[in-house]
């Protein structure tokens, strides 16, 4: 028998561990973020879970009534198997996190092989009484071989330590801790259950320990899928870059040519500028990370200053950039222009006029291009509103910036970018002020 102070700290801890396991679910149910096969792992993981925490209140509701010894056995087993399950589960999922496969480890096999000995020695315990037995009053009682009961269990859960510290550089570094943060307590807990009864506390240690494996799988793929969409939006950026219009190089190099008689001065300014530009170009191809404005509107300037050679008296530009000490992700300003002087110039409706203005908010920056062109539908999947959603999703992604579109007054599109202060812009501004200094 069990006294009731002992059964009520039992229905409290598998209480709260279904409660747990419930609560694993519904994360599964409602997140998303997580790939299929790892989603279909921790429901049927949390689901076994569940099973284990109501096992363990059903083995203590019937310590209370007449139930035969056969029952007790039957509840303990299923128990023990609830337990125990989740041991090698973790083997197959260590091993597909690896990219291993799971039917060609070696590892895996020997899991399932040490799996089985002990589900052998689990089942034969009600006919030998040397791992437990329950008395003629019902109470349980560990055999003198309970400890070699557990061992397969402890060397299954060390084994899966070693491939988890063997297959280490495999992992990204949240698996490898979730994995630790997984691993270690229940191995720990199995090794005290092994001479001192701490069933109940097995049970929430599990759970726990599942927990937070999850929370950390999850936010690792979370991570994962915001750098694939990154590593996408740059590469749209790169090849907006590397597929630059062939009539502007041609018109460039015709300008600079004919240039080259009349003015040459002049021609050897566009040959710089067109220089920066192209440098410009091939430098934000290969920066990852946010760069400083400053740099972004040299690259603007240089792209202006080459359009303004070809079209002379057609396109004129103004600058008001006070604030420029921030950071901004690479091919923001520049394809925005160029996108209002590809599609947005109109050589019979006038001059052509672009501003650039930039201030500081109480929230960040603020960039505003505006332009006196043909404008465009807001909501239409022409050419232009592709680019600039390009430049919106790299926005959002690497700094939580914002970009929207709106109708200049008297015609014309107005482009606001706003950049929201953050640690890297914090720190690009102190370093430039202090240079500044």
């Amino acid at each position: 028998m069990i006294d009731w102070n002992a059964a009520y700290f039992i229905y409290f801890i598998c209480g709260a561990a279904m409660m747990l396991s419930f609560m694993g679910l519904w994360f599964i149910a409602v997140m998303p973020g997580i790939d299929h096969w790892s989603e279909r792992f921790f429901r049927i993981l949390f689901t076994v879970l569940v099973l284990l925490s109501l096992s363990g209140i059903i083995e203590t509701f019937t310590y209370s009534y007449p139930v035969p010894v056969a029952v007790l056995y039957l509840i303990l087993i299923l128990e023990s198997l609830f337990l125990s399950l989740p041991i090698p589960m973790m083997t197959a999922y260590l091993l597909h996190c690896c990219g291993e496969k799971i039917r060609s480890s070696k590892l895996f096999y020997i899991v399932m092989g040490l799996f089985a000995v002990f589900c052998v020695m689990l089942t034969s315990a009600p006919f030998t009484g040397e791992f437990y037995y329950f008395a003629p009053d019902k109470e349980y009682y560990r055999g003198t071989w309970y400890p070699i009961l557990l061992l397969p269990l402890i060397v299954l859960m060390l084994l899966n330590i070693e491939g988890m510290i063997r297959h280490r550089k495999q992992l990204s570094h949240k698996a490898f801790l979730s994995f630790l943060i997984t691993l270690l307590p229940i191995t720990s807990v199995l090794f005290v259950q092994m001479f001192v009864e701490v069933y109940p506390l097995v049970d929430i240690c599990i759970v726990l320990s599942v927990l937070s494996m999850y929370g950390l799988i999850l936010y690792d793929q979370i991570e994962q899928d915001l750098l694939r969409q990154r590593e996408i939006a740059n590469q749209r950026a790169n090849i907006m870059v590397l597929q630059m219009r062939p009539h502007f190089i041609y018109n460039t190099m015709t300008s600079i040519y004919c240039l080259c008689d009349q003015n040459p001065q002049l021609a050897r300014q566009v040959v710089m500028d067109f220089t920066t530009y192209l440098r410009k170009n091939f430098t934000a191809i290969a920066s990852a990370s946010l760069i400083p404005f400053s740099s972004e509107l040299e690259h603007t300037r240089a792209y202006l200053a080459v359009e303004q050679a070809q079209y002379e008296d057609s396109l004129f530009v103004e600058y008001d950039t006070p604030h420029k000490y921030f950071r901004v992700p690479p091919l923001t300003l520049q394809p925005i222009v160029e996108n209002a002087v590809k599609h947005g110039r109109d050589p019979y409706s006038g001059p052509f006029r672009i501003s650039i203005r930039t201030r500081k908010t109480d929230s960040g920056s603020e960039i505003v291009i505006a332009d006196n062109g043909r404008g465009f539908d807001t909501i239409d999947d022409s050419e232009p509103h592709i680019a600039l959603r390009n430049i919106q999703q790299r926005l959002r992604i690497m700094c939580g910036g914002r970009l929207t579109i709106t109708p200049n007054d008297g015609g014309g599109t107005v482009v606001t970018v706003i950049i929201p202060d953050s640690s890297a812009n914090r720190k690009g501004l102190d370093v430039l002020e202090t240079h500044l200094r």
